[in-house]
């Protein structure tokens, strides 16, 4: 077996029968379903993808399962409450956004697209009574979330016993080799493999990709947290925030997110171990790997050398957006980096003022301010704003 093919895997759940479908030569239905509950994958979701595309790579037959059916009903893994629903416009929105994504990775013209309300929508009550009977409450309440709630008097709505039942199915309806998920979905596949069972097929292999912390080395990397390095970030963004990963992370960011060789882990491993290289330059040629795999080798050069002008000699980018605001509007500190992009939302702009990381400069980086007071502007004339380390933009004022 190809031991670069087991690279970064947590677990193979029926090793025996994955080692002897290998040796079969046979096309395998290798099954990846994602909830389209956001509009946007960052670089946690392309652990699980990168996998795909290994066993892509070899012939095998990627099924990417779109559950815009489940999706409405919201996956409870990890959750302490109940989630909210979404709608099928979002759902579908979300979906058309997923596709472009995920084809920065899967081969596009050798995978097949499937969306799960084409049969889970078909189903009758008689049938849904068919599956839940396939299942006990007491496995259900296995789960470490659902475990957890009850044992703290939280709600659990019945929905919610339901959807790992439905993901299931989709296994059984696929008829699905092998199904590959992150650690974090383990229960979910599991619940595959029995219901599978139940239907007179040979239960799936699942095999558990880890979890990959975030920008802040602790939690899982997650939009909502603002931990994550986004698929459709900017060149100069995702170099920038692959510098700023904890030393710690390096190695397993390597494995996990690049198509660095076993061997070569193990000399990087062996480096950090004796001291005998500088994680920032690790960091540096991590950066480049990655820009390059989403973008093309001249643009992740341009994006180190962005960086190095940026932040080792501390100049100002060679190229600033202009932004154009009215002199007729009243502006706040949060609403003007909202206006300008510097900032997604009024929130956000307040939490990065309340945090320092916001400052302006009106001599081209000679001096800067920092901007304490999310509330108070009164300026009028040329000024350049910094957000975070790596967001500038140049404000112009325009008399209407």
């Amino acid at each position: 077996m190809n031991q670069d093919l087991l690279k970064g895997i947590s677990e193979i759940i029926n090793e025996d029968t994955f080692k002897e479908l290998l040796k079969s030569k046979k096309k395998l239905t290798i099954k990846f379903g994602a909830d389209p509950s956001a509009p946007d994958l960052h670089l946690g979701h392309t652990v699980v993808l990168r996998k795909l595309k290994e066993f892509q790579e070899l012939g095998h037959n990627i099924t990417f399962l779109i559950g815009n059916f489940t999706a409405m009903i919201g996956d409870p893994t990890g959750k302490s409450k109940t989630r909210k629903s979404l709608s099928a416009k979002e759902v579908q929105e979300y979906a058309n956004t997923y596709q472009d994504q995920v084809f920065k990775i899967l081969d596009r013209n050798k995978t097949t697209v499937v969306y799960n309300a084409d049969w889970l929508d078909k189903l009758s009550a008689k049938d849904l009574i068919h599956i839940t009977a396939q299942y006990n409450v007491a496995r259900m309440l296995e789960r470490d979330d659902f475990n957890k709630r009850f044992k703290s008097n939280q709600s659990i709505s019945l929905h919610e016993f339901i959807y790992p039942l439905l993901q299931g199915y989709d296994s059984v309806h696929l008829k699905a080799d092998i199904e590959i998920g992150g650690t974090d979905q383990k229960f979910n596949l599991l619940v595959g493999r029995h219901l599978q069972k139940e239907a007179g097929q040979t239960p799936q292999v699942i095999i558990t990709m880890p979890i990959l912390e975030g920008l802040d080395g602790v939690n899982k990397m997650s939009k909502s947290l603002g931990n994550h390095i986004g698929l459709t970030d900017t060149p100069n963004d995702m170099f920038g925030k692959i510098m700023s990963i904890p030393d710690n992370l390096i190695l397993k960011y390597f494995e996990l997110l690049t198509n660095t060789t076993t061997e070569e882990l193990k000399i990087m491993t062996d480096q950090m171990g004796n001291d005998t290289v500088n994680p920032r330059d690790l960091k540096a040629q991590l950066g480049k790997t990655i820009v390059e795999l989403y973008y093309d080798k001249e643009t992740a050069n341009a994006s180190e050398e962005a960086f190095i002008q940026q932040f080792k000699k501390k100049e100002l980018p060679d190229s600033i957006e202009d932004c154009s605001l009215s002199t007729q509007n009243s502006y706040t500190w949060a609403h003007l980096l909202t206006a300008s992009d510097c900032s997604p939302s009024n929130k956000e702009s307040s939490r990065l003022i309340q945090q320092g990381a916001v400052s302006y400069t009106t001599d081209e980086g000679v001096s800067w301010t920092k901007i304490s007071n999310p509330t108070e502007i009164a300026l009028s004339f040329t000024f350049i704003i910094k957000a975070g380390k790596r967001r500038f933009k140049r404000i112009l004022w325009e008399k209407d």
